[in-house]
């Protein structure tokens, strides 16, 4: 998921490595250090949490290994003091000549045993002193944590990142994100804050480049993804406890899945105790009656439904009125796939959404689509004011471009993501759980080839 857009952060963060590390060379500023260079993603764990982790590692280790020593010296003290009464006993005894002559023989085997085992023990405590090294300084290897190859320099003097340093390469990735289905208010948006929060930071190692880059472009993603607005979770609890249903209506034009996406929010809400109903308000097309009546079925919903042609807006109207006699708390109203260019069918749209009163206009799009998908939820928007989005098929997105754009540029919130075929594969949308999707730590997402 999203590993077009991971490849681009990763990039960037490279570029801006060779960079200042060729400057540097050309400075004579730059001199070669133990150990190799962090990798883009291997930042991406809290620094907090990593420390305990690592703390609660290491400190048992070293008090098991205190444990171990003791343990052995007291087992070889004893051994020994046993030894040294045999060959007491021995000697005593008047053995004969050649077993005499073999004496310095065994000697020779026990001392190799006993050197072998103190090499043993001084070379497991110098991998414990690199372990804890590693915790400590980061310019030790670490490859359990994503360590990638090539050399970790410093700089005899502190470098200031400065504007030319960042210029082309932030100009650079503002194309690749265009080329990757991110609009273009989004792409300037990401760019001028990774620069603002690159240019003057001072650095000392070719490591922190790397970890800058990695917060400026995390930073800058964050703004973009997390906006606020309505969850249809809590709106639906807030009816409930008033004993009215929450009423819903889906817009998207026709191959985005959104009669799918009822079916799942239905089996999502009724698994949380709740009892949905469907209106079937696409009479266009009696296809799209029977595959709404399709899914209401295999999920165990009521399906409200007149014959094909009949007016939209009385189906949706007559789903509400039965829900409020029946007690049930939430109405989901399927409407008619249209493009967002029609206006006869925007207008009908309109009708629907003023004789039903939903408390939710969700347009569904297709993230795969990218830039069509987030153009569509603007026009949409603008022609009957939407509250949110849902975005289908998010599981096979590699480009991300919708995911990134769609919410900023019509400032409105994505409620749910679609991440596969199931009535199951459903999730509510959660911001931090995204901006862990486009930094993730799983090193095998991103191609370096």
């Amino acid at each position: 998921m999203f590993d077009s857009l991971k490849k681009k952060f990763s990039r960037t963060s490279e570029k801006l490595e060779e960079e200042l590390v060729e400057e540097a060379k050309n400075e004579d500023n730059i001199e070669e250090e133990t150990g190799g260079r962090f990798s883009f993603f291997s930042f991406g764990r809290k620094k907090e949490e990593k420390e305990e982790e690592e703390e609660e590692n290491l400190l048992p280790e070293a008090e098991e290994e205190e444990s171990e020593k003791e343990k052995k010296s007291r087992f070889w003290s004893r051994s020994k003091d046993d030894d040294d009464e045999d060959v007491e006993e021995e000697a005593e005894e008047e053995a004969p000549e050649e077993e005499v002559e073999e004496e310095p023989e065994k000697e020779e085997k026990k001392s190799r045993f006993w050197s072998r085992n103190k090499d043993k023990e001084e070379d497991k405590e110098e991998v414990e002193e690199e372990k804890k090294s590693r915790f400590w300084n980061r310019t030790k290897a670490e490859s359990a944590d994503g360590e990638a190859t090539g050399g970790m320099f410093s700089f005899v003097r502190e470098k200031t990142i400065q504007e030319k340093h960042v210029e082309d390469i932030l100009f650079e990735l503002e194309m690749e994100l265009l080329q990757g289905d991110v609009a273009m208010e989004v792409a300037t948006e990401v760019v001028e804050n990774v620069k603002e929060n690159l240019v003057g930071k001072k650095i000392k190692r070719s490591n922190d480049i790397t970890e800058y880059t990695f917060y400026a472009l995390k930073d800058a993603v964050a703004e973009i993804i997390d906006i606020p607005g309505p969850s249809m979770t809590e709106m639906l609890e807030e009816k409930a406890a008033k004993g009215e249903p929450l009423v819903v209506m889906f817009v998207g034009i026709n191959g985005t899945g959104k009669t799918t996406t009822i079916g799942k929010l239905a089996n999502y809400y009724l698994k949380k105790g709740y009892t949905p109903v469907i209106a079937a308000s696409d009479t266009f097309r009696a296809g799209a009656i029977e595959q709404v009546t399709y899914h209401a079925d295999n999920v165990g919903v009521k399906i409200i439904k007149h014959k094909k042609g009949s007016d939209p807006a009385a189906v949706a109207f007559d789903a509400v009125e039965h829900a409020r006699a029946q007690g049930k708390e939430l109405v989901l109203i399927d409407t008619a796939g249209r493009m967002q260019t029609n206006t006869n069918l925007m207008d009908e749209m309109k009708k629907i959404k003023r004789v039903s009163k939903p408390d939710l206009v969700i347009f569904v799009g297709d993230a795969i689509t990218g830039n069509d998908a987030t153009e569509q939820a603007r026009k949409f928007n603008e022609a009957i004011d939407i509250d949110g989005v849902i975005l289908t098929k998010a599981d096979a997105d590699s480009k991300g471009g919708a995911s990134l754009s769609i919410g900023y540029v019509i400032k409105k919130p994505i409620l749910f993501l679609g991440v596969g075929q199931g009535y199951d594969d459903i999730m509510e949308y959660d911001a931090d759980w995204m901006l862990d999707q486009l930094f993730s730590q799983d090193e095998e997402a991103v191609d370096e080839t």
